[in-house]
Protein backbone atom coordinates (compact mmCIF):
# COMPACT_ATOMS: atom_id res chain seq x y z
CA UNK A 1 0.00 0.00 0.00
CA UNK A 2 1.03 3.75 -0.27
CA UNK A 3 2.84 4.49 2.54
CA UNK A 4 1.95 7.80 3.55
CA UNK A 5 4.24 8.24 6.19
CA UNK A 6 4.37 12.27 5.99
CA UNK A 7 1.08 13.28 5.03
CA UNK A 8 1.78 17.22 5.58
CA UNK A 9 5.14 17.00 3.67
CA UNK A 10 3.45 15.03 0.71
CA UNK A 11 0.51 17.53 0.91
CA UNK A 12 2.87 20.64 0.97
CA UNK A 13 5.14 19.57 -2.42
CA UNK A 14 1.53 18.44 -4.11
CA UNK A 15 0.59 22.13 -3.59
CA UNK A 16 4.04 23.57 -4.66
CA UNK A 17 3.26 21.58 -7.93
CA UNK A 18 0.15 22.59 -8.52
CA UNK A 19 1.40 26.35 -8.28
CA UNK A 20 4.08 25.91 -11.01
CA UNK A 21 2.35 22.97 -13.02
CA UNK A 22 -1.14 24.53 -13.03
CA UNK A 23 -2.21 23.41 -16.60
CA UNK A 24 -1.35 26.50 -17.96
CA UNK A 25 0.29 26.42 -21.41
CA UNK A 26 2.80 29.15 -20.61
CA UNK A 27 4.52 26.53 -17.92
CA UNK A 28 4.24 23.98 -19.98
CA UNK A 29 6.16 25.15 -22.81
CA UNK A 30 9.88 23.58 -22.32
CA UNK A 31 8.54 20.00 -23.35
CA UNK A 32 8.97 20.70 -27.32
CA UNK A 33 8.16 17.62 -29.80
CA UNK A 34 5.41 16.04 -31.38
CA UNK A 35 3.79 16.32 -28.21
CA UNK A 36 0.84 18.13 -27.59
CA UNK A 37 -0.54 19.14 -23.61
CA UNK A 38 -3.37 16.75 -22.31
CA UNK A 39 -5.75 19.85 -21.90
CA UNK A 40 -4.87 21.63 -25.34
CA UNK A 41 -6.24 18.73 -27.18
CA UNK A 42 -9.63 18.74 -29.00
CA UNK A 43 -10.35 15.19 -29.56
CA UNK A 44 -13.93 13.69 -28.07
CA UNK A 45 -14.69 10.26 -26.03
CA UNK A 46 -16.34 9.63 -29.43
CA UNK A 47 -12.88 9.71 -30.92
CA UNK A 48 -11.40 7.76 -28.24
CA UNK A 49 -8.34 4.97 -28.91
CA UNK A 50 -8.36 1.79 -28.37
CA UNK A 51 -5.40 0.65 -27.78
CA UNK A 52 -4.09 -2.77 -27.79
CA UNK A 53 -4.55 -3.68 -24.39
CA UNK A 54 -7.97 -2.66 -23.03
CA UNK A 55 -8.39 -3.22 -19.11
CA UNK A 56 -11.37 -3.79 -17.19
CA UNK A 57 -11.25 -4.99 -13.67
CA UNK A 58 -8.20 -5.81 -12.12
CA UNK A 59 -6.13 -6.39 -8.99
CA UNK A 60 -2.42 -5.72 -8.26
CA UNK A 61 -0.20 -8.66 -6.70
CA UNK A 62 1.45 -6.30 -4.53
CA UNK A 63 4.56 -6.89 -1.77
CA UNK A 64 6.25 -10.06 -3.83
CA UNK A 65 8.62 -8.69 -6.33
CA UNK A 66 8.20 -5.12 -5.26
CA UNK A 67 8.20 -3.38 -1.48
CA UNK A 68 9.54 -7.02 -0.37
CA UNK A 69 12.77 -8.27 2.24
CA UNK A 70 11.37 -11.77 1.21
CA UNK A 71 14.05 -13.77 -1.30
CA UNK A 72 14.33 -17.37 -2.04
CA UNK A 73 11.56 -19.79 -1.67
CA UNK A 74 9.98 -17.85 1.17
CA UNK A 75 8.93 -15.08 -1.72
CA UNK A 76 8.63 -17.93 -4.59
CA UNK A 77 6.25 -19.92 -2.53
CA UNK A 78 4.48 -16.34 -1.74
CA UNK A 79 2.64 -16.38 -4.65
CA UNK A 80 2.16 -18.91 -7.01
CA UNK A 81 0.38 -20.46 -9.83
CA UNK A 82 -3.05 -21.45 -7.47
CA UNK A 83 -3.15 -17.56 -6.85
CA UNK A 84 -3.28 -16.71 -10.57
CA UNK A 85 -5.92 -19.55 -10.74
CA UNK A 86 -7.68 -17.99 -7.92
CA UNK A 87 -7.60 -14.55 -9.00
CA UNK A 88 -9.16 -15.15 -12.42
CA UNK A 89 -11.84 -17.44 -10.95
CA UNK A 90 -12.96 -14.70 -8.91
CA UNK A 91 -13.91 -12.61 -12.30
CA UNK A 92 -10.83 -10.34 -12.57
CA UNK A 93 -9.07 -9.72 -15.95
CA UNK A 94 -5.79 -8.53 -15.70
CA UNK A 95 -3.29 -8.20 -12.83
CA UNK A 96 -1.09 -5.25 -12.24
CA UNK A 97 2.31 -6.54 -11.08
CA UNK A 98 4.56 -4.36 -9.42
CA UNK A 99 8.67 -4.53 -9.41
CA UNK A 100 11.15 -3.18 -8.15
CA UNK A 101 14.94 -2.84 -9.07
CA UNK A 102 16.63 -4.48 -6.64
CA UNK A 103 14.31 -7.77 -7.16
CA UNK A 104 16.01 -7.85 -10.35
CA UNK A 105 19.33 -6.74 -10.83
CA UNK A 106 21.95 -5.76 -7.93
CA UNK A 107 23.53 -3.11 -7.38
CA UNK A 108 26.56 -3.52 -9.84
CA UNK A 109 23.95 -4.14 -12.75
CA UNK A 110 24.10 -7.59 -12.25
CA UNK A 111 21.24 -9.62 -13.22
CA UNK A 112 18.98 -11.21 -10.71
CA UNK A 113 18.04 -14.33 -12.41
CA UNK A 114 15.54 -15.98 -9.70
CA UNK A 115 13.84 -12.56 -9.59
CA UNK A 116 13.12 -13.03 -13.80
CA UNK A 117 11.90 -16.46 -13.23
CA UNK A 118 9.92 -15.15 -11.27
CA UNK A 119 8.17 -12.63 -13.18
CA UNK A 120 8.12 -14.75 -16.38
CA UNK A 121 6.29 -17.61 -14.58
CA UNK A 122 3.77 -14.81 -13.21
CA UNK A 123 3.13 -13.46 -16.80
CA UNK A 124 3.12 -17.07 -17.85
CA UNK A 125 0.44 -17.85 -15.77
CA UNK A 126 -1.15 -15.18 -16.08
CA UNK A 127 -1.19 -15.67 -20.08
CA UNK A 128 -2.29 -19.35 -19.33
CA UNK A 129 -5.74 -18.10 -17.43
CA UNK A 130 -6.59 -15.41 -20.39
CA UNK A 131 -5.21 -12.45 -17.54
CA UNK A 132 -4.07 -9.67 -18.88
CA UNK A 133 -0.40 -8.16 -17.34
CA UNK A 134 0.38 -4.71 -16.60
CA UNK A 135 4.05 -4.84 -15.42
CA UNK A 136 4.39 -2.01 -13.15
CA UNK A 137 8.07 -0.57 -12.46
CA UNK A 138 7.91 0.29 -8.96
CA UNK A 139 10.81 1.50 -7.35
CA UNK A 140 14.27 2.04 -8.52
CA UNK A 141 17.13 3.02 -6.40
CA UNK A 142 16.97 6.15 -8.28
CA UNK A 143 13.48 7.06 -7.38
CA UNK A 144 10.95 5.83 -4.31
CA UNK A 145 7.13 7.49 -4.60
CA UNK A 146 7.94 8.19 -0.51
CA UNK A 147 11.53 8.96 -0.69
CA UNK A 148 12.44 5.59 1.08
CA UNK A 149 15.73 4.64 -0.41
CA UNK A 150 18.71 4.43 1.24
CA UNK A 151 19.61 7.48 -0.73
CA UNK A 152 18.08 10.65 -1.87
CA UNK A 153 16.04 10.00 -5.05
CA UNK A 154 17.97 11.26 -8.12
CA UNK A 155 15.87 10.68 -10.80
CA UNK A 156 15.24 14.14 -11.74
CA UNK A 157 18.35 15.66 -10.43
CA UNK A 158 21.21 13.92 -12.23
CA UNK A 159 21.40 12.84 -15.78
CA UNK A 160 23.43 9.61 -14.91
CA UNK A 161 20.20 8.46 -13.13
CA UNK A 162 17.78 9.40 -15.88
CA UNK A 163 20.20 7.15 -18.33
CA UNK A 164 20.46 4.48 -16.07
CA UNK A 165 16.62 4.41 -15.80
CA UNK A 166 16.23 4.40 -19.64
CA UNK A 167 19.05 1.60 -19.49
CA UNK A 168 16.82 -0.04 -17.23
CA UNK A 169 13.93 -0.11 -19.75
CA UNK A 170 15.77 -1.25 -22.27
CA UNK A 171 16.59 -4.22 -20.13
CA UNK A 172 13.14 -4.98 -19.09
CA UNK A 173 11.94 -4.35 -23.16
CA UNK A 174 14.42 -7.06 -24.19
CA UNK A 175 13.08 -9.63 -21.81
CA UNK A 176 8.83 -8.47 -22.30
CA UNK A 177 9.16 -7.76 -25.86
CA UNK A 178 8.39 -11.30 -26.83
CA UNK A 179 5.11 -11.27 -25.04
CA UNK A 180 1.84 -10.66 -26.93
CA UNK A 181 1.01 -7.00 -27.42
CA UNK A 182 -2.56 -7.34 -27.25
CA UNK A 183 -1.97 -9.09 -23.32
CA UNK A 184 0.54 -7.19 -21.97
CA UNK A 185 1.51 -3.23 -21.32
CA UNK A 186 4.28 -1.53 -19.75
CA UNK A 187 3.74 0.98 -17.02
CA UNK A 188 6.81 3.74 -16.92
CA UNK A 189 7.08 3.87 -13.30
CA UNK A 190 4.66 3.78 -10.51
CA UNK A 191 3.56 7.59 -8.91
CA UNK A 192 6.23 9.75 -9.58
CA UNK A 193 7.44 12.61 -7.33
CA UNK A 194 9.03 15.14 -9.82
CA UNK A 195 10.25 18.58 -8.68
CA UNK A 196 7.79 19.57 -11.54
CA UNK A 197 5.91 18.28 -14.02
CA UNK A 198 8.30 19.31 -16.87
CA UNK A 199 11.25 17.14 -15.44
CA UNK A 200 8.68 14.50 -15.39
CA UNK A 201 7.57 15.36 -19.51
CA UNK A 202 10.80 15.39 -20.36
CA UNK A 203 11.38 11.75 -18.55
CA UNK A 204 8.05 10.56 -20.06
CA UNK A 205 9.12 11.77 -24.01
CA UNK A 206 12.63 10.13 -23.40
CA UNK A 207 11.02 6.71 -22.41
CA UNK A 208 8.13 6.39 -24.71
CA UNK A 209 10.84 7.26 -27.79
CA UNK A 210 13.03 4.25 -26.43
CA UNK A 211 10.21 2.14 -26.47
CA UNK A 212 8.77 2.94 -29.54
CA UNK A 213 12.29 2.35 -31.46
CA UNK A 214 11.15 -1.16 -31.58
CA UNK A 215 7.67 -1.61 -29.90
CA UNK A 216 5.21 0.68 -32.16
CA UNK A 217 2.06 -0.98 -30.73
CA UNK A 218 3.25 -1.83 -27.29
CA UNK A 219 0.64 -0.24 -24.86
CA UNK A 220 2.33 2.30 -22.44
CA UNK A 221 0.78 3.05 -18.96
CA UNK A 222 1.38 6.57 -17.97
CA UNK A 223 0.52 8.28 -14.63
CA UNK A 224 0.38 12.10 -14.13
CA UNK A 225 3.33 13.81 -11.61
CA UNK A 226 2.95 13.83 -7.93
CA UNK A 227 2.01 10.27 -6.43
CA UNK A 228 -0.46 9.94 -10.19
CA UNK A 229 -3.29 12.29 -8.08
CA UNK A 230 -5.39 13.83 -10.46
CA UNK A 231 -4.85 17.35 -9.94
CA UNK A 232 -1.90 17.64 -12.15
CA UNK A 233 -3.25 15.60 -14.92
CA UNK A 234 -3.77 18.82 -17.07
CA UNK A 235 0.29 19.45 -16.40
CA UNK A 236 0.95 15.85 -18.24
CA UNK A 237 2.62 15.67 -21.72
CA UNK A 238 2.12 12.74 -24.05
CA UNK A 239 2.07 12.50 -27.92
CA UNK A 240 -0.85 13.45 -29.50
CA UNK A 241 -1.27 11.11 -32.07
CA UNK A 242 -0.14 7.45 -30.40
CA UNK A 243 -3.14 5.58 -29.62
CA UNK A 244 -1.47 2.80 -27.20
CA UNK A 245 -0.89 4.91 -24.43
CA UNK A 246 -3.33 4.52 -21.51
CA UNK A 247 -3.37 7.56 -18.68
CA UNK A 248 -3.32 5.63 -15.38
CA UNK A 249 -4.35 7.50 -11.51
CA UNK A 250 -4.42 6.26 -8.23
CA UNK A 251 -7.71 7.21 -6.20
CA UNK A 252 -7.46 7.06 -2.40
CA UNK A 253 -10.13 9.70 -1.24
CA UNK A 254 -11.15 10.22 1.41
CA UNK A 255 -7.38 9.27 3.12
CA UNK A 256 -9.57 9.16 6.51
CA UNK A 257 -11.81 6.67 5.64
CA UNK A 258 -9.23 4.80 3.39
CA UNK A 259 -6.46 4.38 5.92
CA UNK A 260 -8.35 4.59 8.78
CA UNK A 261 -5.81 3.70 11.70
CA UNK A 262 -3.63 2.67 9.20
CA UNK A 263 -0.09 2.58 11.01
CA UNK A 264 2.15 4.24 8.24
CA UNK A 265 -0.03 7.22 7.98
CA UNK A 266 0.84 11.01 9.93
CA UNK A 267 -2.80 10.28 10.72
CA UNK A 268 -2.76 7.07 12.87
CA UNK A 269 -3.72 8.70 16.33
CA UNK A 270 -7.20 9.33 15.80
CA UNK A 271 -8.75 6.09 17.07
CA UNK A 272 -12.21 7.31 16.99
CA UNK A 273 -15.19 7.10 14.68
CA UNK A 274 -15.45 7.97 11.06
CA UNK A 275 -18.29 8.35 8.97
CA UNK A 276 -19.24 8.08 5.30
CA UNK A 277 -21.45 9.69 3.07
CA UNK A 278 -20.78 13.03 4.91
CA UNK A 279 -18.82 14.76 7.37
CA UNK A 280 -15.83 12.44 8.18
CA UNK A 281 -14.89 13.22 12.12
CA UNK A 282 -18.12 14.86 13.02
CA UNK A 283 -17.02 15.40 17.00
CA UNK A 284 -13.61 17.23 16.86
CA UNK A 285 -13.16 17.70 20.86
CA UNK A 286 -9.63 16.05 20.25
CA UNK A 287 -8.53 19.14 18.17
CA UNK A 288 -7.42 20.78 21.50
CA UNK A 289 -5.04 18.03 21.98
CA UNK A 290 -2.91 18.25 18.41
CA UNK A 291 0.08 20.09 17.78
CA UNK A 292 0.24 22.40 14.95
CA UNK A 293 0.86 20.51 12.29
CA UNK A 294 -1.43 17.47 13.20
CA UNK A 295 -4.37 20.51 13.79
CA UNK A 296 -3.29 21.44 10.03
CA UNK A 297 -3.44 17.74 8.78
CA UNK A 298 -6.90 16.61 10.36
CA UNK A 299 -8.36 20.39 9.54
CA UNK A 300 -7.50 19.67 5.58
CA UNK A 301 -8.74 16.18 5.73
CA UNK A 302 -12.02 15.88 7.70
CA UNK A 303 -14.21 17.15 5.02
CA UNK A 304 -17.34 16.20 3.91
CA UNK A 305 -17.55 13.56 1.19
CA UNK A 306 -19.96 11.44 -0.72
CA UNK A 307 -20.36 9.63 -4.55
CA UNK A 308 -20.55 12.90 -5.97
CA UNK A 309 -17.72 14.70 -4.53
CA UNK A 310 -15.56 11.86 -4.94
CA UNK A 311 -16.57 11.60 -8.91
CA UNK A 312 -16.87 15.31 -9.56
CA UNK A 313 -12.36 14.81 -7.90
CA UNK A 314 -12.23 12.80 -10.76
CA UNK A 315 -13.61 14.59 -13.66
CA UNK A 316 -10.07 16.37 -14.44
CA UNK A 317 -8.77 12.95 -15.18
CA UNK A 318 -11.93 11.70 -16.79
CA UNK A 319 -11.74 15.01 -18.87
CA UNK A 320 -8.32 14.92 -19.85
CA UNK A 321 -8.35 11.50 -21.06
CA UNK A 322 -11.88 12.32 -23.12
CA UNK A 323 -9.97 15.64 -25.30
CA UNK A 324 -6.69 13.00 -25.96
CA UNK A 325 -9.37 10.00 -26.98
CA UNK A 326 -7.32 7.78 -24.48
CA UNK A 327 -7.93 5.36 -22.25
CA UNK A 328 -8.66 6.12 -18.52
CA UNK A 329 -6.94 3.66 -15.87
CA UNK A 330 -6.94 3.82 -12.38
CA UNK A 331 -3.74 1.58 -11.19
CA UNK A 332 -4.55 1.63 -6.90
CA UNK A 333 -7.46 2.10 -5.41
CA UNK A 334 -8.62 0.46 -1.82
CA UNK A 335 -9.15 0.72 2.02
CA UNK A 336 -7.39 -0.32 4.79
CA UNK A 337 -10.05 -2.99 6.57
CA UNK A 338 -9.22 -3.34 9.89
CA UNK A 339 -10.79 -0.75 12.41
CA UNK A 340 -13.55 0.47 10.28
CA UNK A 341 -16.66 -0.46 9.92
CA UNK A 342 -17.60 -2.80 7.63
CA UNK A 343 -20.45 -1.37 6.19
CA UNK A 344 -18.64 2.17 5.66
CA UNK A 345 -16.08 0.72 3.83
CA UNK A 346 -18.00 -1.29 1.75
CA UNK A 347 -20.33 1.85 1.31
CA UNK A 348 -16.75 3.64 -0.07
CA UNK A 349 -15.95 0.43 -2.18
CA UNK A 350 -20.01 0.46 -3.32
CA UNK A 351 -19.55 4.35 -4.50
CA UNK A 352 -16.08 4.20 -6.71
CA UNK A 353 -16.55 1.20 -8.30
CA UNK A 354 -19.82 2.57 -9.79
CA UNK A 355 -17.74 5.31 -10.90
CA UNK A 356 -15.45 3.71 -12.94
CA UNK A 357 -18.12 1.58 -14.28
CA UNK A 358 -20.32 4.92 -15.09
CA UNK A 359 -17.01 6.23 -16.50
CA UNK A 360 -15.51 2.97 -18.26
CA UNK A 361 -12.74 3.30 -16.23
CA UNK A 362 -10.55 0.21 -16.22
CA UNK A 363 -9.19 -0.09 -12.24
CA UNK A 364 -6.88 -2.45 -10.00
CA UNK A 365 -7.46 -3.07 -6.73
CA UNK A 366 -4.63 -2.35 -4.22
CA UNK A 367 -4.31 -5.09 -3.25
CA UNK A 368 -4.31 -9.18 -3.59
CA UNK A 369 -2.88 -11.05 -0.72
CA UNK A 370 -1.26 -7.69 0.96
CA UNK A 371 -2.61 -4.95 3.47
CA UNK A 372 -5.34 -4.60 1.28
CA UNK A 373 -6.51 -7.83 1.02
CA UNK A 374 -9.47 -9.27 -1.70
CA UNK A 375 -8.95 -12.70 0.09
CA UNK A 376 -8.99 -14.67 3.55
CA UNK A 377 -6.09 -16.27 5.26
CA UNK A 378 -6.94 -19.56 3.51
CA UNK A 379 -7.08 -17.71 0.06
CA UNK A 380 -10.11 -17.72 -0.45
CA UNK A 381 -12.47 -14.39 -1.81
CA UNK A 382 -13.62 -12.43 0.97
CA UNK A 383 -16.58 -9.98 0.39
CA UNK A 384 -14.76 -7.60 -1.98
CA UNK A 385 -14.17 -9.33 -5.28
CA UNK A 386 -17.80 -9.78 -5.68
CA UNK A 387 -17.89 -5.78 -5.07
CA UNK A 388 -14.78 -5.29 -7.60
CA UNK A 389 -16.42 -7.33 -10.27
CA UNK A 390 -20.16 -7.32 -9.74
CA UNK A 391 -20.10 -10.88 -10.37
Amino acid sequence: MKCFRNLFMQATVLALCLSSCGGNSSQQGSTENDSTQVCKTSQTSEQKFQATVNFGTGVNVSHWLSQSKLRGEERANLITKKDFDSIVAMGFDHVRIPIDEEHFYDEEGNRLEDGFQLLHNAIKWSLENNLKVIVDLHVIRSHHFNNENSSPNTLFTEEASKEQFIQLWKNLQKELKDYPKDKLAYEIMNEPVAPSCNAWNELIDRYIKTIRETEPDRTLVIGSNMWQVVQTFDSLVVPNDDKNIVLSFHSYDPLLITHHQAPWTAYAYYKGEVNYPGLIIEDTAFYKDLDKEQLLIMRGLNTEWNKEIIEQNLMKAINVADSLGLQLYCGEFGAYPYFIKKEIRLKWYDDITSIFRAHNIGNAHWCYKGDFPIVNEDGSANELPAILTKK
